[in-house]
């Protein structure tokens, strides 16, 4: 079980441009752990969610601060729970709790990032798009692949937008340097 912060996830895709894209947002966050600012995690995040994706209207992330039994919830409940699993997440000053196998994840980032191709459905993006809004603490980005634009929220406002021309600046402070991926 785990309860610390500042520590990131990120999942490969099938792309080049995703992947270079993904590993950059990491890159940034494995200088901060080497300034001892953040801790890193580099294998895929499954990030567990309350609710069932056939019922959209019923889902949220996991606000860790509401669970009780903390044992119980990370050696049972965390393993049923429905996951998914972003392209890029950080816990920076937000809780997450951790199943013992370290395969699963509960609580609400910091940041999310998805990096969106042409094979993902309208319906996967709403989906993930309201289940991050669930979470009024969570700062998640949407990068067309084939695009310079990073359409920004936090829960369920929408932020200014950026670019992958210009460094990307997290709500938290978090400077992202993924300019020379700009197309």
């Amino acid at each position: 079980m785990s309860m610390t912060m500042s520590e990131i996830f990120s999942a490969m895709a099938t792309t080049r441009r995703h992947n270079k894209i993904a590993m950059t947002f990491s890159g940034t966050v494995l200088e901060l752990q080497r300034k001892k600012e953040v801790n890193a995690l580099q294998e895929e995040c499954a990030l567990v969610y309350w609710g069932d994706k056939k019922c959209p209207d019923n889902i949220e992330l996991v606000d860790v601060k509401n669970i009780g039994d903390l044992e119980h919830f990370t050696d049972i409940i965390i393993n049923e729970l429905h996951y998914i699993e972003p392209d890029f997440v950080l816990f920076k000053d937000n809780l997450y709790l951790e199943n013992k196998r370290q395969t699963r994840t509960a609580g609400q980032p910091d940041l999310v990032v998805e990096i969106w191709s042409k094979s993902n459905s309208q319906y996967d993006r709403a989906f993930l798009q309201n289940l991050y809004a669930t979470s009024e603490i969570t700062e998640h980005w949407y990068i067309e692949q084939d695009s310079n634009d990073v359409i920004c929220w936090i829960g369920k406002n929408r932020l200014e937008e950026q670019h992958l021309s210009n460094v990307l600046l997290s709500r938290g402070g978090l400077e992202f340097d993924l300019r020379y991926l700009a197309i």
